[in-house]
């Protein structure tokens, strides 16, 4: 895995800031919504951040490649692919809670190498750089230890995203977990970094779901696979994931996983 170039982390944090201008301009204010072919809302406010976004990244590094929730995928086969969400979290945004983010992240040849979350209501934000130590706000964060699942605080958005043949392996994750709590997109990630929940299992996740919050959980001490443990990586990820704090916990999830 190749170093992450400084100017690569410092361009993350200026798009995050372009992406905010749009998207605080337009929270908890009325929206054009539509539905897409998956059902989700989309809003101007998706469009316009991604737009920004992209604007950006392609001017200053017009060799690399784009993919995106809104517009889709440019170069994507070039060596450096930023993968963008503008809002992560669309149905928060949408009736005002302030738990959903714009995700930046950064794959080198398949494998995500840097992540920023971005929470610009809350003013608050994540980064994850292969090889570094995640920061919050600035500040190093590590999640916490959580050895066994009846201790973990378990996350999940919504029981919804499961379908009939997964619902019942994702059942005894959540029957065993100590404690769940639902509801918080990328959030939820974001607060497993922070040491303040153990576990996120869920399913149908798309590239831009998972491709900025990897680094940041890695770099916080923690892992983020799919339910068999394997590394998530850009062409052979399902969907299927798995956010800890703390990686001894891992087998005993990924037990109660399998088919």
């Amino acid at each position: 895995m190749s170093d992450v170039p400084a100017e690569f982390v410092a361009a993350a944090h200026e798009a995050a800031a372009l992406a905010a201008a749009e998207t605080r301009a337009l929270f908890r204010s009325p929206l054009l919504v539509e539905a897409k072919g998956d059902a989700s809302p989309v809003t101007e406010a998706d469009r316009a951040a991604e737009r920004a976004l992209r604007r950006f990244l392609a001017d200053r590094f017009p060799q690399h490649g784009i993919l995106g929730e809104e517009y889709g995928a440019e170069r994507a086969d070039a060596e450096w692919l930023w993968v963008l969400d503008p809002i992560d979290g669309t149905r928060a945004f949408l009736t005002g809670r302030p738990l959903w983010g714009t995700l930046i992240g950064l794959m080198h040849r398949g494998a995500p190498v840097l992540g920023l979350l971005d929470q610009p209501v809350l003013a608050e934000r994540w980064l994850g750089v292969a090889g570094q130590g995640t920061s919050f706000n600035g500040a190093p964060v590590r999640a916490r230890r959580c050895a066994t699942l009846a201790e973990a605080e378990f996350g999940c958005t919504s029981p919804d995203i499961f379908s009939p043949a997964t619902m019942p392996r994702f059942d005894r994750v959540r029957r065993a977990a100590r404690r769940v709590s639902w509801g918080g997109d990328c959030y939820l990630y974001g607060l497993v970094a922070l040491g303040l929940v153990d576990l996120v299992v869920e399913d149908t996740l798309k590239p831009w779901d998972w491709a900025a919050l990897a680094p940041i959980l890695e770099g916080a001490g923690g892992r983020m696979t799919d339910w068999a443990g394997n590394p998530l990586r850009l062409g052979t990820a399902r969907g299927d994931v798995v956010a800890l704090g703390d990686p001894s916990l891992l087998p005993e999830v990924v037990a109660a996983l399998a088919a």
